[in-house]
């Protein structure tokens, strides 16, 4: 990712209150990433950061629509998302990443860049299979399709099927039971 101080929040400056943010991701936005997942995009983000003396805590609500390519037939369509995730910051000895949704930063840290945070959260909220809406109802509205088994258990009162030869070797170990 390219610096950008665009997306970073300037944390000398925040006193301990809660403060809102907003940030508008378009195409200017996705470009700071190398291999985008997303190019084309029209989003909102909404950022409350609640800041207290050992942590803080960022609210983000991300709204807007994001231009996908279908898996099945190649054509763009509009994705509509809408995300909220949360994000803790606490302030400690060293910069690290402490979990998916909790860092840890020193006290003297001037800025906290949001831009890959944003760019993860939109990744997530992607779905793993990209289909255009006239494609997303086929497969339930469809009940003549053919639906392949391809492993089944036997529940615990069944017992063996009676159909199948016991191999003589083994029938002395069913009498065990």
């Amino acid at each position: 990712m390219k610096k950008e101080s665009k997306y970073d929040l300037n944390l000398a400056k925040l006193a301990l209150k809660t403060h809102h943010f907003e940030f508008e991701l378009g195409p200017d936005f996705f470009a700071l990433f190398e291999e985008p997942l997303v190019e084309q995009g029209q989003l909102h983000a909404d950022v409350e950061l609640i800041k207290t003396e050992r942590l803080m805590t960022l609210n983000f609500h991300i709204t807007g629509t994001v231009q996908l390519t279908c898996d099945r037939s190649l054509d763009e369509f509009d994705q509509p998302l809408d995300i909220e995730e949360q994000l803790l910051v606490r302030f400690g000895d060293e910069n690290k990443e402490l979990d998916d949704n909790v860092l840890q930063i020193t006290p003297d840290t001037q800025t906290l860049p949001l831009a890959q945070h944003l760019y993860d959260y939109i990744g997530l909220a992607l779905p793993m299979k990209k289909l255009h809406p006239r494609f997303q109802d086929e497969a339930d509205d469809n009940p003549d399709a053919e639906t392949k088994l391809i492993f089944t258990t036997r529940n615990e009162n069944e017992g063996p099927d009676d159909d199948e030869p016991a191999d003589p070797r083994w029938a002395a170990l069913r009498n065990l039971n």
